[in-house]
């Protein structure tokens, strides 16, 4: 079966349509799906749409972006929130180095403090690495995180792409590859081990090329598999045994009845 392995399904553009677009995923064989919260304010509507949707599972975080909505009382909830509500995995969180980013060092504060979150409950994280890999690197290993995760919208490169292998994460593709002038991508996923990456949408966002303008969503899963066996020269089923495996590697309670 197809994992959707980041995908923001809470957001309010899917309301009217959630209900159907779970039904459409299930008759196409996308039977699972991560969905990470951004900010404060989301964790109890996402709490309460997992309850409502056995297949999802969650986690909680402050994701870089919206960092002007976060208190740092949130992080000290953050916990609490993640054992109350089953969490696979504390996220998204992360460093984002984009032009016109929120201040790097409250970000930094931040992202170290949800990081020591994740370490003291033993889970996984979902990363944001917005053209900031190396010093994400170098915050996990000051942090000292064991648990491993996922690098969402992975685009960095082959050599940092290893080393976040090293530490226990896995790689997320999603619609960045299924652009031809992704050459970098596409050279960095061809390179990848079979058990170093998982398949992502991010919806609503990250549309896939020649979708630019609509609304993403996880039904885009069977295609971003189609390019990246196209690239690695391997049959679609294998790139979905290989993620499954591979999202069952970072995430082993994937299958626990956690709601």
């Amino acid at each position: 079966m197809f994992i959707d392995s980041h995908c923001h399904l809470d957001v309010e553009a899917l309301d009217e349509q959630r209900d159907g677009l779970m039904k459409r995923c299930a008759d196409v064989g996308i039977a699972g799906f991560l969905v990470p919260a951004t900010t404060y304010k989301s964790w109890s509507k996402i709490a309460s749409l997992a309850e409502h949707y056995p297949q999802w599972r969650v986690a909680y975080g402050l994701h870089p972006y919206f960092l002007n909505q976060a208190e740092r009382s949130h992080i000290e909830l953050l916990g609490e929130q993640s054992d109350a509500s089953n969490a696979l995995a504390v996220g998204e969180i992360g460093l984002d180095c984009w032009p016109g980013a929120i201040d790097l060092t409250l970000q930094m504060d931040f992202f170290r403090r949800q990081l020591s979150v994740s370490k003291s409950l033993h889970l996984p994280v979902i990363l944001h690495t917005r053209k900031s890999e190396d010093l994400v690197l170098k915050c996990l290993r000051d942090i000292g995180v064991k648990e491993g995760g996922v690098v969402h919208a992975f685009n960095g490169s082959l050599e940092q792409a290893k080393r976040f292998v090293d530490l226990g994460f896995v790689l997320g593709i999603g619609g960045t590859v299924t652009y031809s002038r992704a050459k970098k991508a596409h050279r960095v996923l061809a390179s990848l081990s079979s058990h170093s990456f998982v398949l992502e949408t991010d919806s609503p966002d990250m549309p896939l090329s020649g979708f630019q303008g609509q609304v993403n969503t996880p039904l885009s899963i069977p295609m971003i598999a189609q390019h990246v066996a196209s690239i690695r020269g391997e049959s679609v089923e294998q790139i979905k045994m290989q993620t499954y495996n591979n999202l069952l590697s970072v995430f082993p309670r994937w299958n626990e009845d956690l709601f």
